[in-house]
């Protein structure tokens, strides 16, 4: 298939293009390079641009004879959001609909959405299952759970048709080596560890000790980027042959505390890391564990990385070979 990766110069963004071409795909990236970088596109066209002219978007879907969109683009940092939902409201719902609605005009009828367990906010069970309530506790997840929720209208409208991945902690490297995680600014809990290992920054910040948890830090569950990626491509084929539209939870079913991921992080560098702790983040639950039995009994997924000290592994490989992230070769 043809297919337009938003954010196909991001994290996950550009892991998924990589695995499509694996798979035989034809992808053209889009992105404004605002989070992205040029230098992870090499296998893939790309499109330098954004999400705000409906139109445009129209027309390169119509140009390139696109069948799917897989849409990652998007403003991601909790925090942030808290500070200016406008920001987020404008940039993760109204970009989100220009793009919806040029798919409409352009005859694009498959859509992969890239959704977060951030549309759960503080759950009431644990592992969370897709059926669990959706009450957000920050701009992020509510502005990703709006867009679930006009998924849901425009099928039933004009038979637009997708699935939403919900993720949990994606982290990781590629396993090649040649891709990896680098954000500006890092936010990341594991790449901010493996910097402190680098000594590039002099300590891991531990926001809030004081959560309802065994050692008082959050408890997040971490999943492999690779595996993600791997899931969109099952998610595009489930489409093609058919599938009614559903929401789906990626995660590895295992929590971690922050203190946890530190621990296994030491023991991959082989050293002890200086940390320190702060004030809870606003809109941070204490717990996300995923549920991911109904991707894995319906579409066959199944995690390749689901130990955390192998994840980190990755990273750890990854970081080590490039301290300067992307900027080396950008």
């Amino acid at each position: 298939m043809r297919i337009l990766i938003t954010g196909g110069a991001g994290y996950i963004g550009s892991h998924t293009v990589k695995e499509l071409f694996k798979s035989g795909h034809q992808v053209i990236a889009l992105d404004n390079l605002s989070m992205g970088h040029r230098a992870v596109v090499t296998k893939a066209r790309l499109i330098e641009a954004g999400l705000a002219d409906q139109k445009f978007l129209s027309e390169l879907l119509r140009e390139e004879k696109i069948e799917a969109v897989m849409h990652f683009a998007a403003s991601s940092l909790v925090g942030e959001s808290m500070q200016y939902p406008l920001d987020f409201y404008a940039n993760n719902v109204v970009c989100s609909l220009n793009l919806l609605n040029a798919m409409l005009e352009a005859g694009v009828y498959y859509f992969v959405f890239s959704s977060t367990a951030a549309v759960y906010g503080e759950p009431t069970k644990t592992p969370i299952p897709e059926d669990h309530l959706t009450v957000p506790t920050n701009p992020y997840g509510a502005t990703k759970l709006a867009i679930e929720e006009a998924l849901f209208w425009y099928y039933q409208a004009y038979g637009l048709k997708y699935i939403s991945l919900r993720y949990f902690n994606a982290a990781g490297a590629d396993p090649d080596g040649e891709l990896g995680e680098d954000h500006n600014p890092e936010t990341h809990l594991i790449p901010l560890v493996l910097k402190t290992a680098l000594e590039q920054i002099p300590e891991v910040r531990i926001f809030g000790n004081d959560y309802p948890t065994s050692d008082g830090t959050c408890i997040r569950d971490y999943i492999h980027v690779t595996d993600l990626a791997k899931a969109h491509i099952l998610a595009l084929e489930a489409l093609a042959e058919g599938v009614q539209p559903t929401i789906y939870n990626l995660g590895n079913g295992n929590g971690y505390s922050v203190l946890e991921v530190i621990q296994a992080a030491e023991k991959v560098v082989g050293n002890p890391l200086p940390k320190t702790f702060t004030k809870r983040r606003s809109g941070d639950p204490a717990i996300l564990v995923a549920s991911s039995e109904r991707i894995k009994q319906e579409l066959h997924w199944k995690p390749c990385y689901s130990d955390l000290q192998t994840i980190i592994e990755t990273a750890w490989h990854w970081h080590r070979n490039n301290p300067l992230g992307y900027e080396r070769t950008q």
